[in-house]
């Protein structure tokens, strides 16, 4: 029987007789407890906190029920025998016991004193452990006869959950004997369903309650008034029989060497993945995936916890590790449900802040550690923990959504500055980049910024393109609510925000994705198929559709969750051919005999009709650097290769990149032999819906910056890269620039230091020439925005008419691009280092006069200032194949823009 609770006094409400027989009865217990101590002093900690006797701990273990051990006490035992009259005097005392049930105002005091007896339980932790372990003892004590008596009685019926608590302690009998088996897999973190065997659950003569605590010295179940001392099995098992009808709402009290813990018992609560959730995931189709499986805080049965549920269909068990049980995950093995290869278990009281991992017991029967493919919120790199999050940010960006869908990407202005994140102000937060990039990139008029990688990613020199937390972004700048700040306050500056997005493969990391739950999972199970040949990284398993699962449900949530605007693809080309990179003998052709990855193209289509569908005003951009048919067509509309459209909204012209480098590449004076590499895009302009990208990888690993590509001197450098950049803003096309571009920046970018922003220092005495640059840069964003015919038809050919493109002697070029209502902008570039005075070009006759509107040679940029300041009348004579021409002044290495005055 449960003890009471350690009075301060005797009871003033008993009789004397009552009050001298518990004042002998509390000598007899402290005799008996001194005893005990004594014999605990003896041996270590340890062995105190299981049992004081090694023979009687045996014993236990042979007999399940206590009798052997029990009998192992031969002082105990005697005493007992040598008191029969005590026991008949127990028994023969009907009067006393009807005497006590005639008290009702000691009864009716005791009841009404709840409050009281719950107060003298709080006192402190190590009462409680005290507590808890006398009443462990005196349990231990308790005769098996008098356990049975108790169970047999038919007048003592235990009350339905919900009745009046007790006002007496109940004695705790043995509970059915765990399964051997059911024992061994729970140790060893290989079973399937801990819920069946851990928790309460009704059974013949009671509710059996069996609780997994490593550690633990004593697990108390506290359940109203009732407290009940499980009896220890052994190897952190706590199990007892509570003489109770129906399983009741109780809480757990677990008593450590130095704390006392109290919460609510795991293996109390009903999935908390419903039959809909788990079928969308068997199928693959759950859009939602990141709020089926991860961690995420809720209130379940109205207890306020964390749901843990992972997939990992080849794991022989899976149990939930952290801070808060020490990273043992013993105590917390988790549930399979079913065929869909899901574990789940709900943890009350643990919230956001938490770290953890899983626990995979794999098909060999080792174990390995594993971050959590789906969680939100990461340690920051080295730490690879996982940490359990909850968002708590409100957004500001409502304008901004309503009207994101209104026009098309590829229909509106579209000018992106390509970052990185962690360099672009080395040291600052997402918080602290929100306001000085916002403010920076807004100065430059640029419409949208891309941002590098930022999903979580162990090595920072990868630049984040070889990731393991594909819903986190990275923790070296600050949390996922902070991301969610730069977002927010960018959108509210009106600049767009694109991210890159690597679905093509994941690093080897053995604490990540790589053979997650000890087989082949994420990435393809044929190993040719698995390594990436150029990167050491896996190939993800596009065939499999909890894969394809995992990533489109993965492009949706940075979408929907962060309000990103757009995706760029990485590596599109890697995914879509079976023989990428490979030598012949490396590689399997498809089932038709080619070298098209099926299962890549599929995937691709899957994740642009779903993220378009779900997520209005968004846009995909593909970097797909070979001449693949239909990557930004739509996905039902079939091509001449037999294949619908990978359904981009717009593709990275790779094509256009190389050629136009390395065309200013080469001196003025070889140019005339290389013209075709500027004028080649325009053969394929209209194939796809195309971004011009100066991205990073033009700009590291030797291949120098963007003005240190030019030739000549650093005047001429300047110049040619002034010219360049006004070429690229007329060209059909959408701009990219990456960081540091902006300024002429003269050495190649680090990720260790970044944007060599001591250019523009004042003091610096060739400021003024990087100043100047960046003055070009936010012009000609300024005048693009404003110019409809440099956006508007940038993907059909009416928007564009060359004026002169084979003036190769003269590195001359020159074209119209038209609006939707036909107004024109008439670009002219001269890439050689001499003037052209009186340079006649055939325009239409329609325009009465042309007004300069950017010359790249202005003296604000740096140039010679060699210019058309008033307006040019076009004159009656026919040049160009036009019934009309102007004559214009061409700068030296300079670009010219003019529109009808």
């Amino acid at each position: 029987m449960t003890p009471r609770p350690p009075s301060s006094g005797p009871d003033p409400k008993k009789t004397a007789e009552e009050q001298s027989a518990a004042k002998k009865a509390a000598t007899s217990e402290k005799k008996a407890v001194a005893k005990r101590t004594t014999a605990k002093k003896a041996v270590p900690k340890q062995a105190v906190a299981k049992k004081a006797v090694p023979k009687q701990a045996a014993a236990k273990k042979a007999a399940p029920k206590q009798a052997a051990a029990k009998k192992a006490a031969p002082k105990q035992a005697a005493a007992k025998k040598a008191a029969p009259k005590q026991a008949a005097a127990k028994k023969a005392a009907p009067k006393q016991a009807a005497a006590k049930k005639a008290a009702p105002k000691q009864a009716a005091a005791k009841k009404a004193a709840p409050k009281q007896a719950v107060a003298k339980k709080a006192t402190t932790k190590k009462a409680v452990l005290e507590q808890a372990t006398a009443e462990r003892a005196a349990a231990d004590k308790a005769a098996t006869p008098a356990k049975a008596a108790v169970r047999k009685a038919p007048a003592k019926k235990p009350p339905a959950a919900g009745s009046p608590a007790k006002t007496a302690p109940v004695e705790v009998a043995a509970s059915p004997a765990l399964d051997a088996g059911d024992r061994e897999r729970l140790l060893n973190g290989t079973h399937h369903d801990p819920h069946s065997v851990l928790g309460a659950h009704p059974v013949p003569g009671g509710v059996a309650v069996r609780v997994l605590r490593p550690y633990a010295r004593a697990v108390t179940v506290v359940s109203g008034e009732l407290r009940a001392v499980l009896h220890d099995d052994g190897d952190g098992f706590f199990s007892g029989l509570l003489p109770l009808g129906e399983v009741p709402a109780y809480r757990l009290l677990v008593a450590y060497e130095e704390t006392v813990q109290e919460s609510e018992d795991p293996y109390r609560f009903l999935p908390t993945l419903g039959d809909l959730d788990l079928h969308l995931i068997g199928e693959g189709r759950h859009e939602q995936l990141w709020r089926a499986l991860g961690a995420e805080p809720m209130t379940h049965q109205g207890v306020a916890g964390t749901r843990f549920t992972v997939w990992a269909p080849n794991a022989r068990g899976v149990r939930v590790a952290g801070g808060f049980n020490f990273w043992d995950g013993t105590g917390h093995p988790m549930r399979s449900l079913g065929a869909t290869g899901v574990w789940e278990l709900f943890l009350p009281g643990i919230g956001a802040g938490e770290l953890y991992k899983f626990e995979i017991t794999r098909p060999d029967g080792s174990r390995t550690l594993r971050a959590d493919p789906l969680a939100r919120r990461t340690e920051e790199p080295p730490s690879t923990s996982s940490i359990v999050h909850a968002s708590h940010y409100e957004w500001g960006d409502d304008e901004w959504l309503a009207r994101r869908a209104d026009t098309p990407a590829h229909e509106a202005p579209l000018s992106v500055y390509e970052v990185h994140l962690p360099s672009w102000r080395p040291g600052l937060t997402y918080r602290e980049l929100a306001e000085e990039l916002a403010r920076y990139v807004e100065d430059l008029g640029f419409t949208h910024v891309e941002l590098m990688p930022v999903a979580e990613h162990p090595f920072g020199g990868s630049w984040g393109y070889q990731v393991t937390g594909f819903y986190a972004p990275t923790a070296r700048l600050g949390t996922p609510d902070d991301f969610k700040y730069l977002v927010d306050r960018l959108h509210q500056a009106g600049i767009g925000v694109l991210m890159d997005w690597v679905p093509a493969h994941f690093p080897r990391d053995d604490w990540a994705l790589a053979e997650f739950d000890g087989r082949p999972l994420y990435e393809h199970a044929d190993p040719l198929r698995a390594a990436h040949p150029d990167w050491g990284t896996l190939e993800f398993d596009f065939g499999r559709r909890e894969v394809r699962n995992f990533l489109v449900a993965n492009a949706v949530y940075w979408c929907e969750e962060f309000h990103i605007d757009g995706l760029r693809v990485d590596a599109v080309a890697s995914m879509l051919y079976l023989d990428y990179s490979r030598e012949p003998g490396q590689w399997t052709p498809n089932e038709h005999g080619g070298r098209e990855n099926l299962d890549a193209v599929a995937f691709l289509q899957e994740m642009n009709a779903t993220v378009y569908r779900r997520v209005p005003g968004v846009v995909t951009v593909a970097e797909e650097s070979t001449a693949w048919d239909g990557v930004t067509r739509a996905t039902h509309h079939q091509g001449p290769s037999g294949f619908g459209g990978l359904g981009f909204g717009l593709k990275w012209n790779m094509g256009w990149m190389h050629d136009s480098l390395q065309y200013m590449s080469h001196e003025p004076v070889h140019r005339k032999y290389h013209h075709h590499e500027m004028t080649f895009s325009m053969v394929y302009a209209y194939s796809e819906n195309y971004v011009l990208p100066i991205s990073h990888d033009e700009v590291v690993h030797g291949k120098r910056s963007l003005v240190s590509k030019m030739p000549g001197d650093w005047w001429q450098q300047r110049a040619d890269q002034r010219a360049y950049l006004g070429y690229m803003w007329a060209h059909p096309g959408k701009q990219l620039l990456f960081m540091g571009q902006e300024f002429a920046q003269g050495a190649e970018w680090s990720e260790a230091h970044g944007p060599d922003w001591w250019l523009l220092d004042p003091e610096y005495g060739a400021a003024a020439d990087h100043r100047g640059v960046r003055d070009l840069v936010r012009d000609l964003n300024t005048v693009y925005r404003a110019t409809p015919a440099l956006w508007q038809r940038d993907t059909h050919p009416s928007g564009f008419e060359w004026v002169v493109g084979d003036a190769a002697d003269d590195n001359v070029f020159a074209f119209l691009r038209f609006g939707a209502d036909g107004t024109p902008l008439l670009a002219v570039s001269n890439f050689s280092p001499v003037v052209r005075p009186d340079y006649r070009l055939g325009v239409p006759d329609d325009v009465t006069a042309w007004h300069e509107v950017l010359n790249t040679d202005a003296a604000r940029y740096g140039g010679g200032d060699v210019r058309n300041p008033d307006p040019v009348k076009p004159e009656p004579q026919g040049w160009h194949g036009r019934p009309a021409s102007i004559r214009l002044t061409l700068p030296p290495l300079a670009t010219v823009w003019l529109r009808p005055a």
